[in-house]
């Protein structure tokens, strides 16, 4: 828009100098003629317009952000200048009021693609993924051809559990242009999805245009630890590392391959390469298993001092404290015998529970790749997150969870221990999955390292018992063959019905008890954990 030139405006040929300066990037000069012209023309929107381009082009974005406020105090109806501030402001990391410009800029002038994109990658910066995948998706309506702007829309959709939208985009983004992150993030959402072999295909093809991309090599890795393929698992963690010796994930992934091999000491060396997640608790858990107390002891101080939350800790502290009988100091959740809540999910009750028989209909066709679990004997796993999952049942029936866990807060509130201090205040499932048992059937004792609650519903139970507990869930606060000077910790069994539901801290030991008889024992788990 230009403005009229008036008694205290500058003429064109006075702003022509500044102007020449910009644009043979003389921006010193152009600053200097800008400010001092301001002198004469203190209210002159094109000398604050240019003074502010001649300083953002230094790199002085405060300066330059003055400058373009001054010139939106004269006329604030100027959509572009909103939106350079908003880039200033995102360049100086003041996202909120970044975001305030860019939402101000596109109120004047909806057309701008650029600033409804710049406004997403602001609002997924601060994990508001479903308000960033309404300015994405603005940008793509305005820009069909937009490719940066549909693969976000494909990153906040994952971010947000919505798997197949996801994938759609993505699919979407490579018939514009092929691009190894894109096949990545695909293969990541396939793996979610619990699609093992479409999530491999999709990092071979990022493989194929990026051979020494470390992190595909990793997630190869993880999906055929999944598949129970452990040896070629390795080879590809060790090929990830070849490329990046000190990548956190394929370090930690290596160090759980050993972990679980027994090869404790060269876990516990890739856990501390790691530094990723649990690595702390995880490098405990083998000084534990192999006795070596005096190092864990120290160490465990050492971590209890600084990290007031963790799950896994607990377990460690717990299972020290009882086996050498010293006070368990740890106040995550010392008790863990007391937070066990069996309850029931009323839609799962009953023969002609209508919903139970989607879920077992849906269970026993649905797309979903099977993942083995070392620990389960006799029985199959669901790959994937089951309850975020597109179809109506498993949608149904993770608000029947959520509802379930809202009983369970409201059970323990008021406890006074950091479990419930702290308990995600948001009911987001981070993992499910259906366990598949046959005559035989169970699962040994373990922990969910990564979870805060666990839990279980019983879709199918075997009937016909030898005694009372086959196929009951077993509680305990000894487990996993951690190191024992006795035999009395804590156990209890639970007998649930079909419909039940049962839940625990992930930081308490259970396991299924075996069951004889021919028939087919079918739960759903999950695992809760604080966003």
């Amino acid at each position: 828009m230009k403005k009229p030139i008036t008694a205290n405006q500058p003429s064109q040929f006075e702003l022509q100098p500044i102007v020449a300066a910009l644009n043979m990037g003389q921006l010193e000069q152009a600053q200097a003629l800008a400010k001092k012209l301001l002198k004469q023309y203190p209210k002159s929107f094109a000398l604050f317009n240019l003074y502010g381009n001649a300083l953002a082009g230094q790199n002085k974005f405060k300066e330059a952000i003055e400058s373009f406020r001054n010139a939106l105090q004269i006329d604030p109806t100027i959509a572009e200048l909103h939106f350079n501030v908003g880039i200033l402001l995102t360049n100086l990391n003041r996202i909120d009021e970044a975001i305030s410009s860019y939402k101000k800029a596109v109120s004047l002038k909806p057309s701008l693609t650029d600033v409804h994109y710049n406004l997403g990658t602001a609002l997924q910066s601060q994990a508001k993924f479903a308000q960033a995948a309404i300015s994405y998706q603005k940008a793509v309506d305005l820009e069909p051809g937009f490719f940066e702007a549909i693969v976000n829309l494909g990153v906040v959709l994952q971010e947000q559990g919505l798997l197949g939208q996801a994938i759609e985009m993505y699919q979407r983004a490579l018939t514009i242009q092929k691009d190894a992150k894109v096949y990545f993030n695909m293969g990541t959402a396939l793996k979610n999805e619990g699609k093992l072999e479409a999530a491999i295909e999709s990092y071979n093809q990022a493989l194929a245009l990026n051979p020494n991309y470390a992190e595909v090599h990793s997630n190869i890795g993880e999906v055929l630890r999944d598949q129970g393929r452990y040896d070629e698992s390795v080879t590809f963690y060790k090929q990830a590392l070849m490329f990046e010796p000190d990548l956190p994930v394929a370090n930690y992934s290596l160090a759980v391959y050993l972990y679980d091999s027994g090869d404790l000491e060269g876990a516990i060396e890739h856990f501390q390469r790691s530094q990723f997640a649990d690595w702390e608790e995880r490098s405990l858990y083998c000084l534990y298993k192999t006795g070596r107390f005096d190092e864990f002891k120290q160490g465990l101080d050492q971590l209890k001092a600084v990290k007031h939350n963790s799950p896994f800790l607990a377990t460690l502290a717990g299972h020290y404290a009882e086996n050498f009988d010293v006070e368990n100091d740890y106040n995550f959740c010392p008790n863990p015998m007391d937070f066990v809540f069996h309850t029931e999910i009323k839609e799962l009750k009953g023969e002609n529970s209508e919903l139970r028989r989607r879920l077992l209909e849906e269970i026993r066709s649905a797309d979903v790749s099977e993942k083995m679990q070392g620990r389960l004997v006799n029985g199959v796993q669901s790959a994937g997150n089951l309850l975020k999952r597109p179809e109506p049942v498993f949608q149904e029936l993770a608000k029947l969870v959520a509802d379930a866990v809202e009983r369970y807060r409201q059970n323990f509130a008021g406890a006074n221990c950091e479990f419930m201090n702290s308990f995600p205040k948001k009911t987001e499932i981070a993992s499910s999955w259906y366990v598949r048992m046959k005559q035989g059937g169970h699962l040994n004792s373990h922990i969910h390292e990564e979870g805060w609650i666990s839990g279980a519903m019983y879709l199918a139970l075997p009937s016909n018992k030898t005694h009372e507990h086959e196929g009951s869930i077993e509680v305990s606060t000894h487990g996993d063959d951690y190191p024992k000077r006795h035999d009395n910790f804590s156990t209890k069994a639970i007998a649930p019905e079909v419909g039940d539901f049962v839940m625990f801290p992930s930081s308490l030991f259970h396991r299924t008890i075996p069951f004889s008889s021919d028939e087919e024992r079918i739960c759903i788990a999950f695992d809760l954990k604080p966003m």
